[in-house]
């Protein structure tokens, strides 16, 4: 454990206080804050796109599509909808419980602790940090010590556009983090690997803290038999989904591909030909792709291919500039099943290329292998796609595209097993930082004795008959009845 962060103790004792304060729980601050995130990314836009360059290497493209964009989508889409989200839903009653009334009630769970990743260190940051001010929660967001540009730029920028004594951002690198996990939250939201994952289980343990761990794991693309007329548009959104999201460094990204042994030459010729028109044909050539973060995990990727049995299987690329931290795009072809690039989640521009007898043999070659947080697939027969679908669990599954189902508000995201647990994105980022109370209201004009002693055969046969009785058929009955009389009285 390293020294302690200075002022850590008592910034999280003012967040605490701005929460019994009780004025994140009104909409005018809520909206107040989202506005201020809108502000903050159309303000600063040239400004992100220098840190981001700085850290990553990105193309202001990718960091307007990957990055301000999707921020500033979800800001808009939480604006537009934060009063929908916020209101009391009314929820029907059994029999028993007439005359009440019942509704669940969202509210803020509290303090919430955001620890970001460094590969999108603008979305995986704001994105959250979006629900949890949504729900009116204070929050302490740790951006990743490993986009140290991009983590100062937020500790400087957010306490301009958001309220200081509610949203706060603490910088620092694991000892960090650590001192972090030793505090009482009321929720624990951490995008990373598996690994840091089950630390932030095991510290969140202490105090039964609710999290949600977007993790990663390894994302299959299943390449079935397609016409002439699709397979350049496929070609193009795997090769995107593949080297385009910083350069293969994505949890959503493809890490491996299963196809026929009757495809696999024309899928490699059609891969290589859009590498080469997409990236450029040689590592000292490289365009339109981000370096790889750090020397660290340049050569964690380069040591997937030390294997001899593994390079042996390179039929592309495999060359790197250690200097520029670059690795060219990279296909492998049947590399050993048991080899480190086919058990570890790669994180980096290198493609394994896996074939089978039949494609349908794909889905127990996944089934046999943890829970993938994203699985693709490109198919135009039916029948597999619901095989799919039914057959496999993933935190999410496309077909005919990848990487999409990120840019979609009204799809929860998250991961199911080894790849994470929970969700976000738009109303389920508000649900994740939110607790559903319900609040049931009775009145006092009528009491049925029956649920009371002395017990006897009767007031069984009531119960009996209570429990029994089709209340909700009995509501819906009365509405349509209700309905008709409407509709009558509106003909005369």
């Amino acid at each position: 454990m390293g020294e302690e962060v200075p002022g850590m103790n008592r910034d999280i004792a003012e967040l605490r206080q701005t929460f019994r304060s009780g004025r994140t729980k009104e909409i005018n601050w809520r909206k107040a804050q989202l506005r201020g995130i809108l502000k903050l990314i159309s303000d600063n836009e040239d400004k992100i796109y220098s840190v981001l360059q700085q850290d990553l290497g990105k193309h202001p493209v990718e960091s307007y599509r990957d990055e301000i964009g999707i921020v500033k989508k979800s800001a808009k889409y939480a604006l537009e909808n934060l009063e929908k989200w916020m209101a009391p839903k009314k929820s029907p009653l059994p029999l028993l419980m007439v005359p009440s009334k019942a509704e669940v009630l969202p509210e803020p769970l509290g303090l919430v602790l955001i620890i970001s990743s460094w590969n999108f260190p603008f979305s995986l940051a704001l994105d959250p940090v979006i629900g949890a001010i949504s729900a009116g929660n204070t929050v302490v967001l740790k951006p990743s010590e490993l986009s140290p540009e991009c983590s100062a730029f937020l500790a400087q920028t957010v306490p301009r556009y958001l309220d200081p004594e509610a949203i706060k951002v603490i910088e620092g690198g694991t000892d960090t983090a650590q001192q972090l996990l030793q505090q009482r939250w009321d929720k624990i939201f951490f995008t990373g690997s598996s690994r840091v994952g089950s630390i932030i289980m095991s510290a969140a343990a202490k105090y039964l803290t609710p999290v949600t761990l977007e993790l990663g794991g390894k994302c299959p693309t299943i390449f079935d038999s397609l016409p002439d007329s699709d397979l350049e548009v496929a070609i193009k959104r795997i090769a995107s989904g593949k080297w385009g999201p910083c350069s293969g460094q994505a949890c959503i990204g493809v890490d491996y591909i299963l196809v026929e042994k009757r495809f696999a030459p024309r899928l490699v010729e059609l891969l290589k030909k859009c590498i080469e028109k997409f990236y450029g044909d040689s590592v000292d050539n490289l365009k339109n792709m981000c370096r790889i973060v750090n020397k660290h995990h340049f050569n964690r990727v380069l040591s997937l291919l030390e294997d001899p049995s593994v390079s042996a299987t390179v039929v592309y690329g495999g060359t790197c500039n250690e200097q520029n931290l670059m690795i060219q795009p990279t296909i492998l072809l049947d590399p050993p099943l048991d080899s480190d690039i086919m058990s570890e989640e790669i994180f980096g521009p290198l493609l394994p290329i896996i074939t089978l007898d039949n494609i349908e043999e794909s889905i127990e070659f996944i089934n046999l292998r943890p829970k993938p947080l994203a699985l693709y697939a490109f198919t135009k027969n039916e029948a597999f796609k619901k095989r799919l679908s039914a057959e496999t669990s993933s935190g999410s599954i496309t077909f005919n595209d990848t990487m999409i189902q990120f840019l979609c508000d009204t799809l929860p995201f998250g991961g199911v097993g080894p790849s994470g647990m929970g969700r976000y994105h738009g109303k389920y980022s508000f649900d994740t930082f939110s607790h559903e109370k319900a609040v049931l209201q009775r009145s006092f004009l009528l009491e049925l004795e029956p649920r009371h002693p002395p017990w006897n055969s009767f007031k069984l046969d009531f119960i009996r008959m209570a429990y029994d009785f089709d209340y909700f058929g009995l509501l819906m009955l009365l509405s349509g009845l209700r309905s008709l009389f409407r509709l009558g009285r509106r003909s005369s």
